[in-house]
């Protein structure tokens, strides 16, 4: 017999309810909606909500409920909203038992897909902690569970056809891109092994199966949040990061790997911003001076002047929408590129008459280092006594890498009609290369850049340094209108009478900068990652 269930449903969080009628049900855990507990006759699992939109189903797991009364109408576009919108609560209205059906029509199923013995040749989720790798929290939750089995059910029958892909791995916001990451980088064979509500720990344990398995030729890792949900510690979360590079490096020492930091969330998440600085910080202290690990610095570019996410990008504070994976895909793809993994053939830019191209595409030809000059090495030893992070390496003798691709130390390097300035592996590093020809009188200087997320760097006009970077995160000129992100900007410098008029996408940034008579041009690299084309000059 059936007994009905009266009670009042609050809006926790996008992902949680509880119900604090007659017969009490606890908060669940986010994205797991209702759990059952003593005298409850039926309890529902409510959908999943990634992105803005419906990943899941009402799954009864016991008897329906015959009476529910909430303190909003919960209609399909609550729970599946193909807009990106959530809609607004409503006055409280009676919710019917055959509302309960209609959303569970409404939104895919996939955790109830079914599938053979035979299908799923994966591993299970084990049911203790064990003897298993690691620290800290093992999520074993009824719909991380089935979740877990479903994604491997699924994975089981695209190993081979996902061999030698870049493996991006993680948990919700992973899984939230989908299979094809939206298709945001044309040309990548990929493969994604993101598992909603999963944590370092987890994927430690299924990292074999569903990394080292494929073969990959590159890892993309974005982990530790849902880490801070179940109370683990900074340092524990920063050990199962390092444990989990530690394995992949071992199977591939040669293989890159791209560790993006954890995105911003919020307190009310269960997720603060001191703590998420905090796995951020000890992490890049894990791989700092690690060349076959860049760090991507994904917190500056979606925290806002609090620490906490932007609604505008993460509308529950935690799930990026369409604009954030858009922001993620552009910080990501000038990395890709450098790794060899997209935009594999140069542009067919041809110099304008009247120009000279400075960087012919292939290789270094016409550039070089310098001596460091006396002034910037006493500058430089301050600097690097005060803040052991920096690492600025002098120059003694001057180096010329006319037919090399790439600089000595791999620093700079030619990459299909790109001159890049690649993430230092210590974090922060200062050189400069420069043209081996020194330019005087009146010239137009041209270039297009582009630069990941915090990226510092500078122009050399002459001598003194024009700022060039990332300009809304790292500065000066942050108000620019015209500044893509994640995207080529053209710089154009007018000399004339030793001073020049600076101008980027056309916005004026400096007015009238002061250049010595002669000198060279030069590229400065400092943290994050740099890249400039189509550098050529006109002299008058």
């Amino acid at each position: 017999m059936q007994r009905k269930f009266s009670g009042r449903v609050n809006w926790v969080n996008r992902q949680s309810w509880k119900c604090d009628g007659r017969n009490d049900v606890e908060q669940a855990p986010p994205a797991s909606g209702m759990r059952q507990l003593a005298g409850t006759t039926a309890i529902y699992d409510l959908p999943e909500y990634r992105n803005n939109r419906c990943t899941g189903g009402l799954t009864p797991l016991r008897s329906p409920l015959l009476s529910f009364t909430t303190q909003s109408p919960i209609r399909p576009l609550d729970f599946c909203n193909t807009a990106n919108q959530r809609s607004s609560p409503s006055k409280e209205a009676p919710m019917k038992p055959s509302l309960f059906l209609l959303l569970a029509a409404s939104c895919l199923i996939p955790a109830l897909t079914t599938a053979s013995a035979d299908d799923i040749a994966s591993i299970a989720l084990p049911a203790t902690d064990d003897g298993l790798p690691g620290a800290g929290p093992i999520r074993r939750y009824d719909w991380f569970r089935g979740l877990w089995k479903e994604r491997h059910a699924t994975w089981a029958k695209r190993i081979e056809q996902d061999q030698n892909a870049v493996v991006f791995l993680g948990d919700s916001i992973t899984q939230g891109w989908g299979d094809d990451l939206q298709g945001a980088f044309p040309g990548l064979k990929a493969a994604n092994r993101g598992i909603s509500g999963d944590t370092t720990r987890g994927m430690l344990i299924r990292l074999k199966e569903d990394v080292l398995d494929l073969n990959p030729t590159g890892v993309v890792m974005l982990m530790g949040t849902n880490d801070l949900e179940e109370k683990a510690e900074p340092q524990t979360i920063a050990d199962n990061v390092q444990l989990i590079i530690a394995e992949l490096k071992k199977h591939n020492p040669d293989m890159p790997i791209v560790l993006c930091q954890v995105f911003p969330s919020s307190a009310s998440k269960s997720r603060p911003a001191d703590k998420i600085k905090e796995i951020n910080r000890l992490c890049a202290k894990v791989v700092q001076g690690d060349p076959q690990i860049t760090v991507l610095e994904t917190w500056p570019l979606f925290a806002n002047e609090h620490g906490d996410a932007k609604v505008e990008e993460m509308p529950d504070l935690l799930h990026p929408n369409n604009v954030g994976y858009a922001k993620w895909a552009g910080a990501l793809r000038p990395i890709l590129a450098t790794l060899g993994f997209i935009e594999t053939e140069a542009d067919d830019f041809q110099t304008e008459p009247g120009f000279v191209s400075l960087f012919n595409g292939k290789d270094l030809t016409g550039w070089g280092y310098r001596v460091t000059p006396e002034k910037s090495r006493e500058g430089a030893l301050k600097w690097m006594a005060s803040d052991s992070t920096v690492v600025w390496p002098f120059v003694d003798e001057p180096v010329s890498f006319n037919g090399k691709p790439v600089t000595s130390e791999g620093r700079y390097r030619a990459i299909n009609g790109r001159l890049v300035v690649t993430t230092p592996p210590e974090g922060r590093k200062i050189q400069q290369l420069y043209t081996t020809q020194d330019f005087g009188g009146n010239f137009t200087l041209k270039l297009e850049f582009r630069a990941t997320p915090n990226a510092d760097s500078g122009v050399f006009i002459r001598e003194p340094q024009l700022q060039c970077r990332d300009f809304p995160l790292a500065g000066p000129y942050k108000e620019l209108k015209n500044f893509r992100s994640g995207d080529w900007n053209e710089l154009v410098v007018i000399a004339k009478n030793g001073v020049a008029h600076c101008t980027c996408n056309g916005e004026v940034i400096e007015e009238a900068f002061k250049i010595p008579a002669t000198g060279p041009i030069g590229l400065e690299g400092d943290k994050g990652q740099m890249e400039y084309r189509r550098i050529r000059i006109s002299q008058q």
